[in-house]
C-alpha cells in the first residue's frame, strides 16, 4: 500500500514549511530514514528523511512550494503501483485549517507570506550587500552562478529563484575562478558583531526573527521558570583540555570548554532525569535520550539544533559531534530530528566575554544552562588567596516539572564533574 510523506512539523509551533529541494526523483528508490528532500523552516534548511521503504512514485509538491505541516508532498508506493495524483489531507493538516480559522492564528500567519523568499540571508561581495532568499541561494551554488551580477526583483531589490533561473538562461553571469563560492558566502569573520542599527530605522522582520520573538513570549508567558547560578573553578579542567588536545588520542578532534560541559551536563542528566523532560497536559514526560540542543547564532538569528543520543558517547566523541553539527548549521543540512528533537540546551556566551546571564527556555525542553568566560580571578582555598580559572553557570527551570532544590542539587553535580574532570573519561 502507497504511504503518502506528510510535511514534518520541525518546530512545536510551525505551521507551514517550504519545499527547496527534491535529492530524489520520481521512480526513485527510497529507504526509510533516507534523505529525500530539503525543507526550509523559518530558521532553517533541514532534510526531510522518507518514513517509508519503496519507490518515490509521485512527487506532489514542486520547488519553492510553501505547504501546511501535515499536508502530502509525496507518495511512497511499490513498484508499478498507481496513485492518484490529488492528494489527501492528514489530520494534523485538518487541525491546523482548524486553528488558522481563529482570528489570532489568521493574524499570525498573515504575516508569514506562503513564500521561500521571504527569507533572507546577507551575502558579503564587493559591490554591498546582497539580500538573496535560500532557495535562490542553493540554486545559484548549484547553477554557479555570480549573485553580485544579477539584479534582484523581489522587495527591497532581493534575489529570488526566477531571478537565477532567468539569469542561467542568458548565461553572462557565470562565478569566474576569482570569484570562488565560499568567498562569496560570506568575507566577514564569524564572530563580529551585527552592523548596528541606525538611529530612526525601521528594520523589517524577517521570518525567522518572527519565529524567535513567538517562542520566547510563548516561554516567558507559559513557563514559569527559576533560576540557580554558581561558579565553577575549571582550573583543572583547563589543565586536562590542553592534555588532551596535545595527545595522540585526540588527535584531529580539539576539545572545546563547551564540549566538556555538554559531557558534564550529559552526566548530571543521567542521574537527574527531570532536567530532561518536558511538561505535558496528561503528565511529566521523561524523554528516552538525551539529545543537548546547542544555542548558535547564525546571521539569519539564533537556533538551537541537537547532538542526538549524548547518553553512551564519549567526549571524544561529543566534541567531533558538536563540530559537525555547527558546520552542517551552517551549510543548511541539518536533519529533521536536530533542529527539532533537543531534550536540554546549553547556551554559551563566554566566548563574547560574558561573565553571567540567564537563558530563555526553549519550550518545550523543561531547562536551559547558561555558561560564562572562563576568567582568572584570585579565590580563597583554605587560609590562602590563590589565582583560579573560574566560570560562571545559571540554570533556568521549569517549575512545573522540577523545584528549586532539583536545580540546586543539577547544578552540583554539573560543577563536582567539571571541578574533577578525570570523571568525564570515565
Amino acid at each position: 500500500m502507497a504511504t503518502e510523506l506528510t510535511m514534518p512539523q520541525m518546530g512545536y509551533d510551525m505551521q507551514q514549511g517550504t519545499l527547496v529541494r527534491w535529492l530524489k526523483s520520481e521512480g526513485a528508490s527510497v529507504k526509510k530514514g533516507e534523505p529525500i528532500a530539503e525543507i526550509e523552516t523559518d530558521k532553517a534548511v533541514v532534510e526531510f528523511q522518507s518514513y517509508a521503504d519503496g519507490v518515490l512514485s509521485k512527487i506532489l509538491v514542486k520547488e519553492g512550494t510553501t505547504v501546511e505541516v501535515g499536508k502530502a508532498i509525496a507518495v511512497v508506493g511499490a513498484p508499478g503501483e498507481t496513485v492518484a495524483d490529488k492528494p489527501s489531507e492528514s489530520k494534523k493538516s485538518e487541525e491546523t485549517k482548524t486553528e488558522a480559522n481563529k482570528p489570532e492564528a489568521q493574524s499570525t500567519r498573515s504575516e508569514e507570506v506562503v513564500s521561500a523568499e521571504r527569507s533572507t540571508v546577507d551575502i558579503s561581495s564587493s559591490d554591498g550587500d546582497i539580500k538573496v532568499s535560500p532557495v535562490a541561494r542553493k540554486l545559484a551554488d548549484e547553477m554557479n552562478i555570480d549573485l553580485s551580477q544579477i539584479k534582484g526583483t523581489g522587495p527591497g531589490g532581493r534575489i529570488t529563484k526566477d531571478d537565477v533561473v532567468t539569469a542561467g538562461e542568458k548565461g553572462g553571469a557565470k562565478r569566474t575562478e576569482q570569484a570562488p563560492v565560499k568567498e562569496k558566502v560570506s568575507s566577514k569573520p564569524a564572530a563580529e558583531a551585527p552592523k548596528p542599527a541606525t538611529l530612526g530605522e525601521l528594520i523589517p522582520i524577517t521570518k525567522m526573527r518572527q519565529q524567535i520573538a513567538r517562542v520566547t513570549v510563548k516561554s516567558k508567558q507559559e513557563i514559569p521558570h527559576y533560576y540557580v547560578s554558581t561558579e565553577v573553578d575549571m582550573t583543572q579542567a583547563m589543565q586536562l583540555r590542553a592534555q588532551l588536545n596535545q595527545s595522540d588520542e585526540f588527535k584531529g578532534t580539539k576539545v572545546s570548554v563547551n564540549d566538556l560541559i555538554v559531557k558534564a551536563s550529559v552526566e548530571a542528566l543521567k542521574k537527574y532525569p527531570k532536567f530532561n523532560a518536558s511538561y505535558t497536559d496528561e503528565g511529566i514526560q521523561i524523554h528516552g535520550s538525551i539529545n543537548i540542543g546547542l544555542a548558535m547564532s547564525m546571521e539569519q538569528g539564533l537556533m538551537v539544533p541537537a547532538i542526538m543520543n549524548c547518553d553512551d558517547k564519549t567526549l571524544k566523541e561529543l566534541a567531533a559531534a558538536s563540530r559537525d553539527l555547527g558546520e552542517r548549521a551552517k551549510g543548511g543540512t541539518l536533519r529533521a530530528e536536530e533542529y527539532t528533537g533537543g531534550t536540554f540546551a546549553i547556551s554559551n556566551l563566554g566566548m563574547f566575554d560574558v561573565s553571567s546571564f540567564i537563558a530563555v527556555i526553549h519550550p518545550p525542553q523543561a531547562a536551559v544552562l547558561a555558561v560564562g568566560s572562563v576568567t582568572k580571578r584570585p579565590v580563597a582555598r583554605g587560609d590562602e588567596l590563590t589565582i583560579a580559572d573560574m566560570m560562571n553557570v545559571t540554570l533556568s527551570a521549569d517549575h512545573r516539572v522540577v523545584d528549586g532544590a532539583d536545580g540546586a542539587m543539577f547544578v552540583g553535580e554539573v560543577k563536582r564533574l567539571l571541578q574533577n574532570p578525570f570523571l568525564l573519561l570515565l
